[in-house]
């Protein structure tokens, strides 16, 4: 079940840990947060196990078992991964980069990077033999939760919230899975399921699964893939609940451990301006994000008041010489429509907010004129179109 590599999980907060050669696989597969302290467990990995070859062989994310907790032939997989790195060039000339990249996770199985994630959770949640699964979800990660569930006949329930797009709703209950709309905001879904749900639940909702943020590192890895093993200069994505940016600073780390790469590049998290804990705690130069009282963007995905990976994201910034910073909704969505209308590529709200970010990198300096960038778009344009065209209708397009 296990890979060779993965040696067990580790808390992120204290000493504890629990490892394959003293606990039972069904208890790995099936953790939670530290039981000592309540904080997120992560897995951890024997690198030198690894051959670094097997890392570079195959296009998909379970190619790359070696350095994920699951072998491939246990893992419940829909072939995620594979996703193009699109070249940008319209945009690399107007903000006067190198290059620009767009690496397209919305062509996963269900419009989403988190299927990444959700594909390693709920693995990890069928081998401990769970009977219902359950998360809290601005909409994506409840969608990604019914369609693997579903592979293998496994109650599912996701608590999404009124402001959750009608694409994600639907689609949870067409993947078979249950659904409570909870009026209000994220927030207000994560209390809903913790005092409505009685019943015993694998919870697979950011940082409660150990293996949810693990999955995501894939992304890293084909990247670099994708660019021959160069490093780019920089790498922009969305930050919502702090998994992305965890995931993917792991998996560049993890390569530059095996020698795939020399260098790490710069990672910038992008938040919107109306809901932005982890770009406030880190212009504030402090370690812990702090909920943000009064969320309201129109980027529903990443309206994550009190994100809990923030902490987790704010020490992997740090650790790649990153840095944290806001964009306005109007930029955002602007940004979607011009990647669209120049590049081909349908770009998501999310990933609107990290192409407005790239905008701002290049317009205020912080890239040079020969740095090459890669842009994260994380979801499908299609969960929301309709946001982007009354975008458009407000420009009296």
């Amino acid at each position: 079940m296990f890979s060779d590599a993965f040696v067990g999980l580790a808390c992120t907060d204290c000493d504890a840990s629990l490892t394959v050669e003293d606990a039972e696989p069904e208890a790995i597969a099936g953790a939670g947060p530290c039981p000592d302290c309540g904080a997120p467990r992560v897995p951890e990995y024997d690198l030198g196990r690894v051959d670094s070859d097997a890392v570079r062989a195959g296009p998909r994310a379970w190619d790359r078992d070696a350095v994920l907790p699951f072998t491939a032939e246990t893992a419940l997989s829909a072939a995620e991964g594979a996703t193009p790195s699109v070249d940008a060039p319209r945009i690399a000339d107007e903000l006067g980069l190198g290059s620009v990249e767009i690496k397209d996770e919305a062509r996963n199985p269900t419009g989403s990077v988190l299927d990444r994630g959700l594909s390693a959770a709920v693995t990890a949640a069928d081998a401990a033999g769970a009977e219902l699964v359950a998360c809290a979800s601005p909409g994506n990660a409840g969608q990604s939760m019914a369609a693997y569930a579903g592979r293998v006949d496994l109650r599912s329930y996701a608590f999404v919230p009124t402001r959750s797009p009608f694409s994600n709703k639907a689609m949870v209950n067409v993947h078979g899975g249950e659904m409570k709309v909870v009026p209000g905001r994220l927030g207000d879904a994560v209390d809903a399921l913790a005092e409505e749900l009685q019943s015993d639940y694998v919870d697979l909702g950011a940082f409660a699964s150990p293996f949810r943020h693990d999955g995501l590192k894939t992304v890293a890895y084909e990247l670099l893939a994708d660019r021959g093993w160069k490093t780019p200069d920089a790498v922009v994505l969305p930050a919502g609940t702090g998994e992305l940016v965890v995931g993917v600073v792991d998996g560049l780390q993890e390569c530059r451990e095996l020698g795939l790469i020399d260098d790490l590049p710069t990672v910038y998290a992008v938040q919107a301006a109306g809901c932005a804990p982890i770009a406030a705690a880190w212009e504030a130069g402090t370690i812990a994000t702090e909920p943000w009282e009064t969320p309201d963007t129109i980027v529903g995905e990443l309206e994550v008041a009190d994100p809990p990976g923030g902490d987790l994201a704010l020490a992997a910034l740090e650790e790649v010489d990153g840095e944290a910073l806001t964009v306005e909704d109007a930029d955002a969505l602007e940004s979607a429509v011009a990647v669209a209308s120049t590049e081909t590529v349908e770009v998501g709200l999310a990933g609107g907010v990290a192409a407005a970010g790239l905008w701002a990198l290049a317009e205020d300096g912080t890239l040079a004129e020969d740095d090459e960038a890669v842009v994260l778009n994380t979801e499908a344009a299609t969960k929301a179109p309709d946001v982007l065209r009354s975008h458009l209708m407000g420009q009296g397009v």
